[in-house]
């Protein structure tokens, strides 16, 4: 039986992840600045975060802020890893993070390259945007009469479930590298997104498509956030709108 650790185990990924790994037979470790014994905030690391690496034969880093701090947070986790002797480490980042020039993805980059300059086995993943933020951000835009949304951009949103799948999957590996990126299965404009979410939920809005200006709107206009050739997600955004608790409740 191997012990993961699954940084950011409580969140909507890491929670997944971590009940595929325990249904497989393997004794996981959650850590997340409130869940006890490892309550960590890897930004100050310490004492709790070398005992919650001790032992640990992978650790799969999902644990994510776009508030910042997610640089800082994985060298206090790589460090802890090394001293351990962590023989592999894997990390979920984003599908585009090398071509939109966005802050938060800016980030992620930089978290990749701590990961695969850091003298330890390493896998990283690239996925597509989760069904959840979509519908997250739709859930906020289509709080007033008329939903704006950016002009010409698409998305191809997979389902968390799947991507937690494949993360399990490599963390029962050996150290792969940087592996195929991960899309849902398909590529959307924005707009058929939003009137999607807005039947489901029986909201009655205007959809306003906007354009933009700036380097990361032409990024994401241009698709450098998508994956079209890996498009391996089963699940559409409809299938996961009509599963989803309470998505159909008619609103106004």
């Amino acid at each position: 039986m191997t012990t993961i650790l699954v940084t950011g185990g409580t969140g909507t990924l890491g929670r997944h992840v971590c009940e595929r790994l325990r249904a497989a037979g393997h004794e996981v470790r959650v850590l997340s600045r409130k869940s006890r014994p490892y309550a960590v905030d890897l930004r100050e690391g310490g004492r709790v975060l070398d005992e919650a690496v001790t032992g640990v034969d992978t650790v799969v880093h999902c644990a994510t802020s776009p508030r910042g701090g997610d640089e800082k947070a994985a060298r206090n986790l790589i460090a802890a890893a090394r001293r351990a002797g962590v023989g592999h480490l894997v990390y979920i980042s984003i599908v585009g993070v090398d071509r939109v020039p966005y802050g938060y993805y800016r980030s992620k980059l930089a978290v990749e390259r701590l990961v695969e300059d850091s003298g330890t086995g390493w896998t990283v993943l690239r996925a597509t945007q989760f069904h959840d933020l979509v519908l997250t951000v739709l859930q906020g835009l289509a709080k007033v009469p008329v939903v704006l949304l950016p002009a010409r951009v698409k998305d191809q949103p997979v389902d968390v479930t799947e991507v937690a799948e494949r993360l399990a999957r490599l963390a029962e590996g050996a150290p792969a590298g940087r592996v195929e990126d991960m899309g849902g299965p398909e590529v959307r404009t924005f707009d058929s997104l939003a009137r999607a979410y807005l039947r489901a939920s029986g909201r009655r809005r205007a959809v306003v498509k906007v354009p933009l200006r700036g380097a990361a709107y032409r990024a994401f206009r241009d698709g450098g956030h998508l994956a079209p050739e890996h498009a391996v997600g089963r699940t559409t955004f409809d299938e996961f709108l009509t599963h989803r608790s309470g998505a159909g409740a008619p609103r106004r």
